[in-house]
């Protein structure tokens, strides 16, 4: 799209892009403008809006209404960036991962409190820092997840998991750029299959992890989308975000199916189990969490009052 005033000033940009974003009907539009402007200018928000003078060259108007015109067509602002934010870390986002979204920073919340209450419980009730604690991200995707409880729990050992290379690709830069590269083993597996053994002692994945280790925590958020949803999804999500990363099955919650299972078989007794929900997927996860194998379910809900996480204790 060409420039539609001679006025180059940041002001000028910041108001053309919203409105080209906006008869775009490109949801929060104006986040999304500002994004890209500070992406091209390569500055923060506070430069953005002390400098509305400031009159910006040529090539960098060039490039901003280059984006403005991708984000337009649906290609998402992580994607034209290359990054979004997750519990106040910034990630590297590439189409081979699923964007991180805040609603997952409420499996974040509730694994660290969770856990605390087990310390409190055995008698420690000195800082969590995650000594003894061995836990492991299923379906890692950007490695937000893994990353954030590496970093909040400095003494854990942690495992993440994803069948797909592209994405522990990603994941493993994510974790280099956090300098937790050596904290954190990457491994491809379909869901906990890495650490099962055949009858013949071999396993079933490429890469494979140094150990077999029984987990305090196992935490995911797993597909659960539902294929019959595909073309009320946004195109954002339709067209530019990872398939195996979104659609759970034909209902959505048919990964929770094998998960759980696979889940209790490698959690040591007391180790909890922390699942990010779909919409409307509660009243088929949760009867699987009846099972004699687990109690204290626990179902926590987002800001906008859905079921979010489900998390319950192995006994």
């Amino acid at each position: 799209m060409s420039v539609v005033s001679t006025d180059r000033s940041v002001r000028t940009m910041l108001k053309q892009g919203i409105e080209q974003l906006r008869a775009a009907n490109v949801p929060s539009y104006t986040l999304a403008a500002e994004l890209l402007l500070l992406h091209v200018t390569l500055q923060n928000r506070t430069w953005l809006y002390s400098h509305p003078e400031e009159i910006l060259p040529e090539s960098v108007v060039e490039a901003y209404f280059a984006l403005l015109g991708r984000r337009a067509s649906g290609v998402p602002t992580q994607h034209l960036t290359g990054k979004q934010e997750f519990w106040g870390l910034e990630f590297e986002v590439t189409p081979d991962v699923l964007i991180p979204r805040p609603e997952t920073e409420h499996l974040i919340e509730v694994a660290l409190d969770r856990l605390a209450v087990r310390e409190i419980r055995a008698g420690r009730h000195q800082r969590l820092t995650g000594e003894s604690i061995t836990l492991v991200d299923i379906g890692t995707g950007s490695g937000c997840i893994a990353i954030t409880l590496a970093k909040e729990l400095p003494g854990a050992t942690v495992y993440a998991t994803d069948v797909s290379l592209p994405a522990l690709k990603v994941a493993r830069r994510n974790a280099a750029r956090h300098g937790l590269i050596d904290r954190i083993q990457f491994v491809q597996s379909n869901l906990l299959e890495v650490f099962s053994r055949s009858p013949q002692g071999t396993r079933h994945a490429v890469q494979q992890p140094s150990s077999d280790p029984a987990f305090d925590l196992i935490i995911s958020n797993p597909p659960y989308v539902s294929l019959r949803d595909t073309v009320s999804l946004p195109v954002e999500v339709r067209e530019h975000e990872p398939r195996m990363a979104l659609f759970g099955g034909e209902e959505g919650y048919e990964l929770y199916g094998d998960l759980i299972p696979q889940a209790a078989e490698h959690l040591k007794p007391g180790g909890l189990l922390i699942l990010e929900l779909g919409y409307n997927s509660l009243p088929a996860v949760e009867p699987l969490l009846d099972r004699c194998d687990w109690h204290n379910v626990s179902i926590t809900k987002d800001l906008a009052g859905i079921p979010r996480v489900i998390s319950a204790e192995h006994l």
